[in-house]
């Protein structure tokens, strides 16, 4: 018999975009969009993606890092108002294995100069499961691809 255990942890990342709000927005919500930047390892191999981008809509995605092991997202979209926030929550898993379960805030806000973003996940980790930080670097890889997704020529950054 395996040991349980949760690891609770809030990650808050905030983000400024020289980008008008409704394309950031619309970044996280058109699937074909959202597939530019969010990979945070651009050698991995996507296996499905598919995003219905609504309360009560869903969101999955299944990737193979380069050794073969397979990272699941499971999301459900719990509100979403237009260009102002999105809530979500979702779980990660490494092969077979539940790894976390998240319950995710993006909020957007106009600025003089574009778009600041605010991203809160609070995660648990599961049963012993040793982040190590590497939750918070692939938000922030994905966040950096995002940016230069707004910001640049629409074109797949990685």
């Amino acid at each position: 018999m395996s040991i349980r255990s949760t690891d609770h942890t809030t990650i808050t990342i905030e983000r400024h975009f020289k980008a008008p709000l409704p394309k950031v927005f619309n970044a996280w919500a058109t699937p074909e969009q959202k597939q530019q930047w969010f990979a945070c390892h651009g050698d991995w191999k996507s296996l499905e993606f598919q995003l219905d981008f609504r309360a009560g809509g869903s969101e999955s995605s299944r990737v193979a890092s380069t050794e073969g092991v397979i990272h699941a997202y499971q999301a459900r979209y719990i509100d979403v108002v237009q260009n102002e926030r999105f809530i979500y929550a979702f779980d990660m898993m490494l092969d077979d294995v539940r790894i976390s379960v998240s319950l995710a805030t993006v909020s957007f806000a106009l600025e003089p100069s574009g778009t600041k973003m605010t991203f809160v996940e609070q995660v648990v980790f599961l049963d012993g499961y040793s982040d190590n930080g590497s939750r918070l670097m692939g938000t922030e890889i994905g966040f950096d691809n995002l940016k230069l997704y707004v910001e640049g020529n629409d074109s797949r950054p990685n």
